[in-house]
């Protein structure tokens, strides 16, 4: 499944010159979205946006893994009709597990789910970074993450990514 997922964007982060020691991380997103609003991830921390998911388990099935995260992070019910969507491939700095570089591939996939959330199952450091889910105009949220990566000072490393996998997105919306 995930070898036949168009690649939509791969990117290099401009601090990784001559990497030495590169790790892989693969992660899941899931693309829920009724009319024009879409169920996203907000961190304080960071000011932004992001698509629900994180990374797979160890032997995690990609499916079984989009599905924990997503219901982990919004409390989302009832996801199903998971449809591969394509990935993201991103190379930039990593400072853990003796690794100097990471490459992340982040494989996205739309799915149905309840519009009423249940409760999230949120990890310590996600508590600690203000992650809260909500539904939201995909077009407000756009404009949102383009005035953090404009300049606001505490934008994370993953702003570029979920910027442009939810342009991608509003694309399709509006070509359906």
């Amino acid at each position: 499944m995930i070898n036949q997922m168009p690649v939509l964007r791969s990117t290099i982060h401009p601090d990784v010159t001559a990497p030495k020691n590169t790790g892989q991380r693969i992660a899941t997103r899931g693309i829920i979205t009724h009319d024009e609003e879409i169920l996203l991830i907000f961190t304080a921390r960071y000011h932004d946006y992001s698509l629900p998911g994180g990374g797979l388990h160890d032997d995690e099935d990609i499916i079984t893994g989009l599905i924990r995260e997503v219901e982990e992070e919004t409390g989302a019910e009832n996801i199903h009709n998971v449809v591969p969507y394509g990935s993201y491939e991103e190379i930039r700095p990593w400072y853990k597990d003796g690794f100097d570089s990471i490459q992340m591939l982040s494989y996205c996939f739309t799915c149905d789910a309840n519009k009423q959330l249940g409760t999230p199952r949120l990890e310590e450091n996600e508590i600690k970074n203000g992650v809260s889910a909500l539904w939201i105009n995909i077009h407000d949220a756009i404009a949102h993450n383009l005035e953090v990566m404009a300049g606001h000072p505490n934008a994370g490393l993953s702003i570029e990514r979920e910027t442009y996998l939810l342009q991608q997105i509003a694309k399709d919306m509006i070509n359906k």
